[in-house]
């Protein structure tokens, strides 16, 4: 009975030796889980800090390098305008014409609006509806589905029929041009 009570004596320490290396095993799970939580949330914050070093990197740049990113800024801020910005919409019928294309037949389907300068250029359009249209027409079918299918060659074409319009019209100008619909198919 003597053994017994000893077995057991020696049974209970190892029970708590059990019990406290889980609970240090617990503890220092909780612990690196709270430093991973926080390193991950100083990373997603830090996207702010990232910003603010990349303009002091800026003004740090040569003289070059510092024109070549105001003009890469400019066309990001053209590109996202906003709406209070805009002018007057002059709305197009949608355009269906045939790509230049060897490999196979190519469609576009395109929807577009003009931004006028004023609202007087509305009625010299209204008087050349048929010749704008044709000039789109011609300018959209000179394109391949390599050139019109990046954001660049889509600028471009608004660029050319921007520029193409404008030489055209007397009262104004256009100031820009914006796909409300741009299918290929």
């Amino acid at each position: 009975m003597a053994e017994e009570e000893t077995k057991e004596e020696e049974s209970a320490p190892k029970e708590k030796k059990s019990g406290n290396m889980l609970l240090i095993i617990i503890i220092v799970v909780l612990f690196l889980i709270i430093i991973i939580g926080g390193i991950v949330a100083f990373l997603l914050m830090g996207s702010d800090d990232e910003v603010a070093n990349q303009s002091s990197n800026t003004q740090q740049q040569s003289a070059p390098q510092k024109k070549s990113m105001s003009k890469q800024r400019n066309v990001e801020f053209d590109n996202s305008r906003q709406l209070s910005d805009i002018g007057i919409l002059y709305p197009l019928d949608t355009f269906t014409v045939n790509l230049k294309s060897d490999a196979g037949r190519r469609y576009l389907k395109v929807t577009l609006s003009l931004e006028l300068e004023g609202e007087e250029l509305s009625l010299e359009l209204d008087a050349k509806t048929a010749v704008l249209r044709d000039r789109i027409i011609r300018i959209l079918t000179s394109k391949t589905l390599e050139e019109i299918s990046s954001k660049k060659g889509k600028q471009k074409v608004s660029q050319q029929i921007m520029n193409t319009l404008n030489s055209m019209i007397s009262d104004g100008k256009i100031k820009g041009i914006y796909f409300t619909e741009f299918v290929i198919q």
